[in-house]
């Protein structure tokens, strides 16, 4: 994986960025967590620039959540859950998945969208539940480009900084991205109990 990743952006260069963000997007296993790194080290080995570095791939995860967002929009939640559970091990998507990025959605609204994409875990999915939920295109793109900047920004400034060891960033952030989705689905159930509570 990291070998193809690097491959590409030095062949392809800010167009491999945006490709490979835009990927990263359709298929979770491909991890921003190391493209935007790898850029913030191309980037201090003098061989990209900061600013069109990042706007690739700001632009690159954008286009690559419209896939999402209309698949929402045109689908059900019913029928998008069993198509996971049917088929997203090939993605890594599963129905349960889904049900948590729509419960997001529901409890945070339009803001949801631009806190989910600072939340590995839930960052690609949280187009499905503004699609479902008919979220207007122009604010969908708007949350999700602010949201977009900040994470890729703050990949790319991590790898710039490591310099050759910005492979690191992955190692950090997985354990941190596990115990995120773990507070949010604690978080969840929590907020369902009290709910309930207080109908009775």
């Amino acid at each position: 994986m990291v070998e193809w990743i690097t491959n590409t952006m030095q062949s392809m260069g800010y167009l491999g960025i945006g490709l490979l963000m835009f990927l990263e997007n359709l298929f979770p296993p491909i991890p921003s967590e190391l493209i935007m790194p790898l850029a913030g080290f191309t980037v201090f080995q003098n061989r990209m620039e900061f600013s069109p570095a990042i706007a690739a791939g700001v632009i690159g995860t954008v286009l690559g959540a419209l896939p999402w967002y209309y698949a929402g929009k045109l689908l059900s939640e019913e029928r998008l859950r069993n198509l996971a559970d049917k088929y997203g091990k090939w993605i890594t998507v599963s129905g349960a998945d889904i049900d948590k990025a729509n419960r997001w959605f529901n409890r945070h609204g339009s803001k949801a969208v631009f806190l989910c994409r600072l939340v590995p875990g839930v960052r690609t999915l949280i187009s499905l539940p503004a699609g479902i939920n008919n979220m207007p295109l122009i604010p969908f793109l708007i949350y999700s480009t602010g949201g977009t900047l900040l994470w890729v920004s703050f990949l790319t400034f991590a790898g710039y900084k490591l310099g050759e060891n910005y492979t690191l960033v992955e190692d950090y952030l997985g354990p941190v991205s596990k115990i995120v989705v773990v507070i949010i689905v604690i978080g969840c159930i929590l907020w369902i109990v009290k709910k309930n509570m207080q109908k009775q």
